[in-house]
């Protein structure tokens, strides 16, 4: 019998391991095949469902005869006019529908596409630490290098500009940036945008923002596009995934000017065929929903919150009161070596999962992160077991 030789994966995998979630998911259903019953406290994955209007606006359109087919590359004008009235409404923006918007199967998509879109290899990306592992991964996957700018408390987690005007930065073109910031919830500001768009302009970056939590628990939603010419040198990524509570219907948004979008188009209009139709159209009834929608969620959002601080105390974590965004990120305890030390026991001992913080980058290691994807009965349960 004929032996063949493995087949070697290529070298833009060699860098890259397994997503996080995906393994520790697999050991938790391990557990609960034992019936340990984990409460699973990590993952962002609203447990809430969308609003009944965009259930009954996809079902409506769904069983329609000529929904079924090919879509534009570009979207659906119906779903491009709604982001477009969207980002005026909600953010004070003007952005072109026929030009300057690009739906995405999701914005985590859209971070590959741009990658592959700017990236040739050896070329450098500024990616955050702590922040969302899917940039690296990205970068590498696109043959570049990232390059981690690190962030702190004592900065409020920005990006420290004088240490990045001190590097040699001729190969980077890329900058991923998010606010509201995940892992840490740390707000975003306008100043902090102004100083990171002179910044990009400066050194002839792009600045790739990240704003999928802007309307989680945050009163005063911000696009960065809201600064003067931060079209020249931004696009943004956006995705109703938190804010409509629509994770698994994969819908995302890139926002720019006409030539970045274009761009990226290039790219994707070779890797998918759009969006189906009925997805495109309930997404665009969800984005025209009122400010009511928003407060009722994030009544549900912060009466969590306050059982998650209640969980945090027991932990003898700190935190700040002032987060945004869908989970509340804590520094660990000193008498604890770090944020997955205290994971394991508490999954171990505890039959609770909660994200640690190492896992976003070395600048997260002394930290936990949790979510607020689970309901006040789940979290109050977590509670009882830890203490």
């Amino acid at each position: 019998m004929e032996i063949f030789n493995m087949i070697p994966i290529a070298d833009r995998l060699k860098g890259v391991g397994e997503y996080y979630f995906s393994g520790k998911l697999r050991e938790i259903d391990a557990l609960n095949r034992e019936d340990r019953q984990i409460i699973n406290l990590g993952i962002g994955s609203p447990d809430m469902p969308p609003h009944p209007e965009v259930i009954t606006a996809l079902q409506q359109n769904a069983v329609l005869p000529n929904v079924h087919g090919y879509q534009s590359y570009k979207g659906s004008p119906i779903l491009r006019k709604a982001i477009a009235d969207w980002y005026k409404t909600w953010y004070g923006v003007d952005v072109d529908a026929e030009t300057e918007i690009l739906p995405l199967i999701g914005s985590k998509e859209g971070i590959m596409h741009i990658c592959m879109t700017y990236l040739n290899q050896g070329d450098e990306a500024l990616v955050p630490n702590p922040g969302y592992p899917t940039y690296s991964s990205a970068v590498t996957l696109a043959s570049g290098i990232g390059r981690n700018y690190e962030m702190n408390a004592a900065t409020n987690w920005a990006p420290d500009f004088e240490a990045l005007e001190q590097q040699e930065l001729s190969r980077v073109k890329l900058m991923f940036v998010n606010y509201p910031h995940m892992p840490t919830g740390q707000n975003g500001q306008l100043d902090l945008f102004e100083k990171i768009v002179s910044f990009a302009r400066k050194h002839n970056i792009l600045v790739v923002h990240d704003n999928p939590y802007s309307f989680i628990l945050n009163e005063h939603p911000l696009s960065m596009l809201q600064v003067n010419g931060a079209k020249d040198v931004v696009i943004e990524l956006n995705s109703l995934s938190k804010s409509h509570n629509m994770a698994g219907w994969r819908v995302g948004m890139l926002c720019g000017n006409k030539e970045r979008i274009d761009e990226v188009l290039r790219f994707k209009s070779n890797m998918d065929s759009g969006m189906f139709l009925p997805l495109q159209l309930a997404a665009a009834k969800a984005l025209a929903l009122g400010k009511d929608w928003f407060i009722e969620l994030n009544k549900v959002y912060a009466q969590r919150r306050e059982k998650v601080f209640e969980l945090l105390d027991l932990l003898q974590c700190a935190y700040q009161k002032n987060q945004v965004g869908l989970f509340v990120w804590a520094l660990v305890p000193n008498q604890i070596n770090d944020g997955f030390a205290l994971s394991d026991s508490v999954l171990y001992n505890a039959g609770v999962f909660i994200t640690p913080g190492g896992i976003f980058g070395s600048a997260g290691n002394q930290y936990i992160r949790i979510s607020l994807c689970a309901t006040e009965e789940k979290l109050i349960k977590a509670i009882h077991r830890i203490k």
